[in-house]
């Protein structure tokens, strides 16, 4: 009897249902999306770190995990006396560059000798490695997204490259220039933000990073299987917590508010109804319940629309920015539906006691 009054309910007042359910359905839809794009942009950078097929990283000691947000101020000398540390196979320097035309990526400065000996080259799709500061190599990604092919002049740090190379994707940035040409934009000749160090034995991190960090103590070393936990592991990036616990109570307040605004003025319109189950015997937890299921129906509804709505953006999204990355979980699915349940729940609390507190004989009377 129940589910046949909800369904008939909601039936009564299509265009509130719609929107109710639209209001859960976007709950979700940005809890899920937004939450993909975080966790995707982080895997994705984690994987590009692992394929560079270094044990260690070396960045200066005041550095982030992200390597972006380092400067580069370390001398690349520092390789050489790297190189001369017992298990220490190659060492390549890298200089960063941030690109912000479009999007943020990393553009790394870097020599092609050492880059072939840690990373054991590229896998080429077409063209050559560069020769010239003017010219660029970028990745498959990037080369997609911008419709670039070998030989096409792109428009990069505000200046104009000539892309001569497309590489498999995976391996650190996606886009690759000459020290000379990185070094031209940051006056820092000579001076990288970070290198990346193979060993001859993937077993012997441990003593090797002890010796690199005796060595030049102003630096930070880290194992880049360390380095991937910590930016895979959403605690260990700080304000990311922060912007999470933010992202999810917005859409949460959101289906609060927009619950309780449904049922305040469905049991306002629904008052003789009311009224009517009372005075045939129905107890204020009856009328609790149906008002709660109700509400429950309806953030079932949204969330199940909030899911398909998260893929069908997800390959939007993915379609016009093929370099963003947008992971969708499970485990976030499944929290998203729990909020939005939630949601519904603290909605229809008030105006589920409203209802069953309503005396039978003026609910009669109401006009």
């Amino acid at each position: 009897m129940k589910k046949q009054m909800i369904v008939a309910g909601l039936r009564a007042r299509p265009v509130r249902t719609a929107v109710s359910v639209m209001a859960v359905a976007l709950e979700v839809t940005l809890i899920v999306v937004i939450i993909g794009m975080v966790t995707g942009i982080l895997t994705e950078k984690a994987a590009r770190q692992m394929g560079m097929g270094a044990e260690l990283t070396v960045q200066p000691s005041n550095s982030s995990m992200l390597m972006e947000l380092s400067g580069n101020t370390m001398s690349v000398k520092l390789a050489d006396q790297m190189r001369q540390i017992p298990g220490v196979k190659a060492v390549v320097p890298i200089q960063l560059q941030i690109n912000t035309d479009g999007a943020v990526e990393t553009v790394f400065g870097m020599d092609p000798d050492s880059w072939n000996a840690v990373t054991g080259g590229f896998t080429w799709h077409s063209g050559r490695m560069f020769a010239a500061p003017d010219e660029i190599v970028v990745d498959n990604v990037w080369a997609g997204s911008k419709r670039a092919k070998v030989g096409d002049t792109v428009s990069l740090l505000n200046h104009n490259f000539k892309v001569v190379g497309i590489v498999e994707q995976g391996k650190g940035a996606r886009v690759y220039m000459s020290m000379e040409g990185a070094s031209a934009f940051t006056g820092q000749t000579d001076h990288v933000g970070i290198f990346y160090v193979k060993l001859n034995n993937p077993e012997s991190v441990k003593t090797v990073k002890k010796a690199i960090e005796q060595r030049l103590p102003d630096t930070r070393v880290t194992d880049v299987n360390d380095l991937v936990t910590l930016l895979t592991s959403v605690g260990n990036i700080p304000g990311l917590n922060a912007f999470i616990n933010g992202v999810t109570f917005v859409p949460l307040s959101i289906g609060v508010l927009v619950i309780f605004l449904s049922m305040y003025t469905t049991i306002t319109e629904r008052t003789r109804e009311i009224g009517i189950l009372r005075s045939l015997g129905a107890s204020k937890g009856f009328i609790v319940g149906l008002i709660f299921q109700e509400a429950a129906f309806i953030s079932l509804l949204g969330v199940i629309f909030g899911i398909g709505t998260s893929f069908l953006l997800q390959r939007i999204l993915t379609t016009i920015f093929p370099t963003l990355i947008v992971d969708i979980t499970m485990a976030w699915i499944a929290k998203a539906s729990v909020f939005a349940i939630i949601s519904g729940i603290i909605g229809s609390f008030y105006p589920s006691l409203k209802a069953a507190s309503q005396d039978p004989v003026e609910a009669l009377a109401y006009e």
